[in-house]
């Protein structure tokens, strides 16, 4: 009997692709790197299985944005600079609604 692959074995391509980062990399950066691409598939192989959940009860997009949470873009990173500035005392609140106004008439 031929023993099957984890579920999660990642193609040879990808694997030579990693040995030859070893030279460029530090290794915490390329076993994080191997880490964040196996944790990647197990989180898609759950998404599917609850999007597979006769009746439709449970939905992946949640675990995924639990899991995977968007780090804030830089203009919601500035406002609550502004925020904190003002609660501190460190900005009055005129100068910190005119940077507002400027910073939400951007795109994100």
């Amino acid at each position: 009997m031929t023993k099957q692959p984890h579920p999660i074995t990642p193609p040879p391509e990808l694997v030579h692709q990693w040995a030859d980062m070893l030279s460029s990399r530090s290794d915490q950066a390329l076993f994080t790197m191997i880490a964040q691409w196996g944790a990647d598939q197990e989180l898609e192989a759950c998404c599917t299985a609850i999007d597979e959940v006769p009746g439709g009860w449970a939905d992946s997009r949640h675990l995924r944005h639990v899991r995977r949470p968007k780090s804030p873009s830089l203009k919601e990173q500035a406002l609550l600079v502004i925020d904190t500035a003002v609660n501190d005392y460190r900005m009055s609140s005129d100068a910190a609604s005119i940077i507002r106004r400027a910073l939400e008439a951007l795109d994100d």
